[in-house]
């Protein structure tokens, strides 16, 4: 059930080609733009891994549709940032799972106690926000920062809202492959 490095990177490749949800790029070029965010902030190199792999869960699906920009906004939410942890386990320690398991929550989390953050959202992400539970109430807030590698979420999550510029050049993925290896040791 686990994947290998070499099985991610080709994934990537395959799968993550089409457009990432009503957004203007790839779910490829989301995923390169987010980890290059964190690299660039000096994340470590495991959340740097996690901000690149955070969306794997959407590419795992058997029954991933093909998406358009013109499709309507999905009407469940498919619980993506749990569907690659068994996928990864094997390779990747918690400082990597953690913050993709949390990356959804993490807005949920900004949105409740960041009085901006739910205005910048693009239509697409505050769509997805209401299938994924809403904003977070003042004991979930409390429960969320309890949380091992909150703040580490809460930073992907703020790369992941800013991963989505149209033809904005990154490092390759055999570049991030290399930070996979290092950071699984494998």
């Amino acid at each position: 059930m686990s994947l290998s490095i070499p099985e991610i990177v080709q994934l990537l490749s395959s799968r993550a080609t089409t457009w990432y949800g009503q957004e203007a790029v790839s779910q490829l070029d989301h995923a390169l733009q987010c980890a290059a965010l964190a690299e660039h902030s000096n994340e470590t190199p495991e959340t740097v891994v996690a901000a690149l792999l955070h969306d794997l869960g959407h590419m795992l699906s058997p029954h991933r549709p093909s998406v358009t920009l013109t499709d309507t906004m999905p009407s469940k939410d498919d619980l993506h940032q749990f569907v690659a942890l068994p996928f990864l386990r094997s390779l990747f320690t918690d400082a990597v799972l953690e913050p993709i398991k949390l990356h959804v929550d993490a807005k949920r989390y900004l949105c409740a106690v960041d009085a901006g953050y739910w205005a910048d959202l693009s239509p697409a992400s505050k769509h997805s926000l209401e299938l994924q539970g809403g904003v977070f109430d003042e004991k979930q807030v409390g429960a969320f920062e309890d949380l091992p590698y909150y703040a580490e979420a809460v930073r992907l999550r703020r790369y992941d809202d800013l991963a989505k510029v149209p033809g904005h050049q990154t490092p390759d993925l055999a570049y991030f492959e290399k930070l996979m290896v290092q950071v699984s040791g494998h």
